[in-house]
């Protein structure tokens, strides 16, 4: 049995059952379905990669671990490839049963029934949803004279949460993985971007790479921002031309067997910063820099966010955005018109990965970072092309610098730092690669 199985039924509670799906296949137009990816809850805890699978864990039963996959079926795998069926789950995922997905119907009242406690996640399956809730309304009406479902229903996404927050050796090795195939794509990126060149191309460029050296694809939508675009956050057009004089803003990761990179770099089309261009991103460096030492235990994640707050404020002042009192200007809140996001998110399945930010019901308590954590660090500016209160030279620069560290007793590691920073290392770097 898988070990992510265990803890989960050490924290369940006594006379409890849980069940847990996965994902589905989804329609991208009319019969054409997107790429399957495993629900990350459902794949942390199981490892099955295959959609349409259900897997129930009863604590205390001798043989706590089922699961109900799609049967073997030659036809459907003609058409649309191989399944593990019941044997396959069995002897490859660590269940103590397995049964064909269609049984499942049939089985739930077996299933519920007996037990005080339901681990059960709304809102994910809608048909699960339909079959769970048409069940217990069956045995409420009829008094429940022939079985005794559950009567506490607990969302188990709080306690898988938890779980996915604190990575193990093994999932830092994955992530790891994921971060130096990232890492060496966006040095690929460095050496081959010229004027000239489309954003497609770049992401093209990145993601074939990506690809090529075992990552699964990417882990979100690569922004690839050139020049104004770059003061757009979630840009994903990535269809303008590069112009010369520009800056490159690259926000693409890899996933590797499930697991998220996220790394952010800019740099200069034409392999030189204007002296505008590296005054913003000296300042934002130097607060990355800052908030990467900062990202250690005992430190909480409101602490790092006003600390980024606090440096950028500063930064801003001495660019000339931003004029006053820096106390005052963070009160007023005047930061948010050219650094509007959060410092760093939790990372790991998800790119925005599980976990509470807060450890109070009242989201006032701020999480102190622990070993095992994995967080991004990514402040940035973003001076709109429009902005005439803005200096004039800095107007359309947008810069944002992001890696991936793990927290650790003694520090972090900076899974990220394959790719540099630095920006007159860059400088060299682009210059050298263009003389080849």
């Amino acid at each position: 049995m898988r070990e992510e199985i265990k803890r989960f039924i050490d924290q369940m509670e006594e006379g409890s059952v849980a069940i847990i799906p996965a994902a589905h296949e989804k329609t991208r137009s009319y019969d054409t379905e997107f790429k399957f990816r495993q629900d990350s809850d459902f794949w942390y805890l199981t490892g099955f990669p295959e959609p349409d699978a259900i897997a129930v864990i009863t604590k205390g039963a001798k043989k706590p671990y089922t699961l109900y996959v799609r049967p073997r079926d030659p036809l459907m795998e003609t058409w649309f490839g191989r399944r593990q069926g019941v044997e396959g789950a069995v002897k490859n995922f660590g269940v103590d049963k397995a049964h064909s997905v269609e049984k499942f119907g049939a089985d739930l009242g077996k299933i519920l029934a007996g037990h005080e406690k339901l681990y059960y996640r709304f809102a994910v399956d809608t048909e699960l949803d339909q079959k769970i809730l048409q069940y217990l309304n069956e045995q409420r009406v009829r008094r429940l004279k022939t079985a005794y479902p559950p009567h506490t229903i607990i969302d188990p996404t709080p306690i898988i949460g938890e779980m996915r927050l604190h990575k193990s050796e093994r999932e830092v090795g994955l992530m790891q993985k994921a971060a130096d195939i990232a890492a060496e794509a966006h040095v690929l990126a460095m050496k081959k971007v010229k004027p000239g060149m489309n954003e497609g191309q770049v992401e093209a460029l990145m993601e074939a790479f990506m690809k090529d050296k075992g990552a699964s694809g990417v882990a979100y939508n690569s922004i690839i921002g050139g020049g104004d675009n770059a003061t757009i956050l979630h840009y994903v057009e990535n269809n303008m031309p590069l112009k010369d004089g520009d800056l490159i803003l690259i926000d693409a990761g890899a996933e590797y067997q499930g697991y998220a990179s996220d790394i952010t770099r800019t740099f200069p089309v034409n392999g030189k910063f204007t002296p505008a261009q590296r005054e913003v991103y000296d300042v934002v460096l130097d607060v990355q820099l800052k908030c990467i030492d900062f990202t250690v235990v005992g430190n909480t994640h409101q602490q790092r966010q006003d600390y980024s707050i606090e440096l950028l404020t500063e930064g801003m002042k001495q660019l000339g955005l931003l004029k006053g009192k820096t106390k005052d200007l963070i009160k007023k809140k005047a930061y948010l018109k050219y650094y509007m996001h959060g410092v760093g998110h939790w990372l790991g399945l998800d790119v925005h990965d599980a976990g509470r930010y807060f450890v109070d019901q009242q989201a006032k308590q701020s999480r102190p970072y622990a070993p095992g954590m994995a967080l991004t660090v990514e402040p940035g500016l973003y001076i709109p092309p429009d902005d005439r209160s803005a200096p004039a030279k800095y107007r359309g620069i947008g810069v944002r610098i992001e890696d991936d560290v793990i927290v650790t007793e003694t520090g972090n590691i900076n899974l990220t730092a394959g790719v540099t920073k630095d920006p007159d290392e860059i400088e060299a770097l682009m210059q050298k690669s263009a003389r080849k």
